[in-house]
């Protein structure tokens, strides 16, 4: 493996425990409310919500509005009913994830070494607050919405490397997901996989399938800083 120049990490699930975050957040705006199965569902409706954008029932749409898309549908099959403000407020919960405990230390220490972006599929100002909230000390945000594609489309990997004049080889994609890591293989970047048990919630816990395809494999950011010697 040749050192990559630029770690370009996915955000939800990676850096960021939304299920937690979206979790909580739910059951302080609906009392009552199963926050682990509302939280789960909410994230099931992303990426049939992004399916509309590229077959052309919908307009380019940032993440944002998708998410409301999504939030006002579950709402209904949740029996819920919540004003404007609410919903707006809950909406922008994305806004408002916590990071994983390694996840600031993690990438500072990652930072000393590399030039550090996100590759990520929430829309510029979701990620800005939420790096802002959370005290994530990117160099660059990056999102689908720079590039006018969702992940796993070719042109947010690529496009990454040719923001920064490198070759695909020179950029490592770092996840938690081994279907975005497979897409960012294919387009010639290299790959670490993190491990994150408990995206899903703790009644959820996440396997590790067969990850011997990808350049590293790590526990979490400090593990992955450790294994670059920083």
């Amino acid at each position: 493996m040749n050192r990559p120049s630029v770690l370009a990490f996915d955000v939800f699930g990676t850096v960021v425990d939304w299920h937690g975050s979206i979790s909580r957040e739910a059951v302080s705006i609906i009392p009552g409310i199963d926050g682990d199965a509302f939280a789960n569902a909410w994230r099931a409706g992303y990426q049939p919500a992004m399916a509309e954008v590229r077959s052309g029932k919908l307009g380019w749409t940032k993440i944002d509005d998708l998410h409301r898309l999504i939030l006002d549908r579950l709402l209904m099959d949740f029996g819920v009913d919540l004003d404007e403000t609410a919903r707006q407020h809950l909406n922008r919960a994305w806004h408002r994830l916590d990071p994983w405990p390694d996840a600031v230390a993690g990438l500072t220490r990652l930072k000393s070494g590399f030039t550090i972006v996100t590759l990520s599929n929430g829309n510029l100002s979701l990620l800005a607050n939420m790096a802002k909230r959370a005290q994530l000390p990117w160099d660059l945000i990056l999102s689908a919405e720079v590039f006018r594609h969702y992940k796993p489309d070719p042109e947010t990997y690529l496009g990454v490397a040719a923001l920064f004049d490198l070759t695909p080889q020179e950029v490592m994609m770092v996840a938690t997901h081994e279907d975005d890591l497979q897409a960012a293989q294919g387009c010639g970047l290299q790959t670490a996989y993190v491990h994150r048990p408990q995206e899903y919630g703790p009644a959820a816990a996440k396997a590790v399938g067969d990850l011997g395809s990808f350049d590293v494999r790590a526990q979490d950011f400090n593990d992955l800083a450790d294994q670059f010697h920083l």
